[in-house]
Parts: C-alpha cells; sequence; structure tokens
C-alpha cells in the first residue's frame, strides 16, 4: 500500500510513553507536540526560551486539559546546556521511548555557538550528537524505543570540509553551510544504524525531512518566505514525515521519510532516498569521530 495517506490518524495511542521534541516552541516542533499529546504521550518540549515553551504548553493545553507536557531548557548551542538537560532528564524520567531530534537553525548569518563551533553545524548537528548520545543507556533500556533524526532537502548541497569544520579558513556560505549540517544529520544517522546492527537493546534510528514547511526558519531568507506563497505547506504537513518515522511500526533502521509531491517538497509522507554522498560510509565515519572528540560525548 505505497499511495496509502499516512497521518497522524496512523499513529497508535501512546499512553505511558515519554518522548522528547527538541526545537518544540513553533513550527513542526510545535504540531508534534501538539499531535503526540493527543495521543496521550508524556511530552518533554526541550527548548532554548522555556518561557516560549511555558505559553505553548499552555495553549496546547487549553484546548486539551489531559495534555501531559513538561517544557525543560536545552540550548544545542551549548554543551553545559546539553548536559544539564540530560541530567535533570534523567532525575525525572526512568524511560526515553522517542527523541525527536527536530531544533535546527537554518541560513542564519555567521556565528559561533558558546563552544567555538559554527553555528549552524553546532546546533543542528553538534549539540543533537552529544545530547543522543547522554539519553543513550536510558533509550537502551527502554524496550522498543527510537531516536528521528531531522534532516532536509538541503543535504543535496552539503559537502563537508572536515578539516575546516567551523569555516576558520573559507569565506563563510550561510547555504553551504546549512547543507553541511543537513547532510551531517543523515551521517549521524546512518553511522549510528551500522553501530547498533548487532545491539539487540539499541533503539531504532530513523530520519525524516520535512520538504518545503512554512515555519520561523525561514526568518533570515525574505526570498524563501516569498516563494513560501507558492511552494510551502503547513507544519501540520510538515512534520508527517517526522512522525511516521517515529511511530509507523513498519518503519525499518535507517529509513528516510519525506513528502511524496513535488520534488519531495509537499504532501503525505513516504520513504525517500538521500543522496549518495550521505552514504559514504567513510566520510561518516570521520564525521563520528571528530564529533566525539569536539564534544566529548562518547558513545
Amino acid at each position: 500500500m505505497t499511495n496509502m495517506k499516512w497521518d497522524e490518524s496512523n499513529i497508535p495511542n501512546q499512553k505511558g510513553r515519554v518522548i522528547i521534541v527538541t526545537g518544540s516552541t513553533s513550527g513542526i516542533g510545535k504540531e508534534a507536540v501538539r499531535i503526540l499529546t493527543d495521543k496521550q504521550a508524556t511530552l518533554v518540549m526541550a527548548v532554548r526560551n522555556t518561557e516560549k515553551g511555558d505559553l505553548v504548553a499552555a495553549e496546547i493545553q487549553n484546548t486539551n486539559p489531559k495534555a501531559i507536557i513538561k517544557v525543560m531548557p536545552l540550548d544545542l548551542t551549548c554543551l553545559e546546556s546539553v548536559k544539564d538537560f540530560a541530567e535533570n532528564f534523567n532525575k525525572y524520567f526512568n524511560r526515553l521511548d522517542v527523541l525527536i531530534n527536530n531544533a535546527g537553525i537554518m541560513m542564519c548569518p555567521f556565528g559561533k555557538t558558546e563552544d567555538g563551533f559554527e553555528v549552524q553545524m553546532g546546533t543542528n548537528h553538534l549539540g543533537h550528537f552529544a545530547l543522543t548520545g547522554l539519553l543513550m543507556p536510558l533509550l537502551k533500556k527502554t524496550k522498543n524505543s527510537r531516536i528521528v533524526v531531522t534532516s532536509s532537502v538541503a543535504h543535496k548541497f552539503g559537502n563537508i570540509n572536515l578539516s575546516d569544520l567551523n569555516w576558520e579558513n573559507r569565506k563563510y556560505n550561510t547555504n553551504k553551510a546549512y547543507g553541511d549540517s543537513k547532510l551531517a544529520n543523515l551521517y549521524f544517522a546512518y553511522e549510528l544504524v551500522r553501530k547498533f546492527k548487532n545491539d539487540a537493546d539499541a533503539p531504532m534510528v530513523t530520519a525524516a525531512h520535512p520538504g518545503w514547511t512554512r515555519t520561523e526558519l525561514q526568518r533570515h531568507k525574505g526570498g524563501i518566505r516569498f516563494l513560501n506563497n507558492f511552494f510551502s505547506q503547513v507544519p501540520a504537513m510538515g512534520i508527517l514525515p517526522s512522525l511516521r518515522a517515529g511511530f509507523d511500526p513498519n518503519a525499518k533502521a535507517g529509513d528516510y521519510y519525506g513528502p511524496a509531491k513535488f520534488f519531495e517538497m509537499q504532501g503525505y509522507p513516504v520513504k525517500v532516498k538521500s543522496n549518495k554522498l550521505s552514504h559514504d560510509e567513510g566520510i561518516a565515519k570521520k564525521l563520528w569521530d571528530l564529533s566525539e572528540i569536539i564534544t566529548g560525548v562518547k558513545y
């Protein structure tokens, strides 16, 4: 049934399950919280701005008084914050069923994270790399757990320079840096799948991309905001590939989901293929080793 229109009605009840969504104060992350609290899951909103997080949680609880939401501070541009989040999470919860690595920034001016990483690679890849590693013991303890890694069609214009990850020796190109970070997400997902191949306790790792979805991510690009009028889809559709990656019982490790129509820009989620470069095991391993060294998080 490849033409089945998979949507939120396909997600089974999630009562008793604990789910983290990073970057959930707006856009597709917020939609994930709304949909999954409707399925009775316990949602942890891992967000940089907890005031905004509280407002979103209140808004969702207003329409669904039974929604169980905990807002917790997480700043992916700061490894100290990532460590604090993981420690706090482990204090509050004894299980983690699904980790949706959703937060991201896109095509912003050059900047560095607190730890000196180029800001897009630091937020989109390295922050989530550290977070996932620190939460791994709990994911392994939780039966049938899953990790969903969010990439983008933009991975196709990525080509990571491992000797200059932070753009110190090249003229900064924000579009390329974004593509690099989204390619890094796929290297991470696929390498994790390979590492877990023979580990019966390991969480299943899948990946997804939202197509062209209208969100706050595009605030730095006026041209993209204009084109939204013609090509984009709403966040409620944009989140479906991530949800399918996280909750479709037929999904397999390493599956990559995206929208079905218009060059994967819109439509219901189906299995899609990432480009050839994203499957380069040599680069994936090198990026993995480098990520472990610079974040200090060993798997």
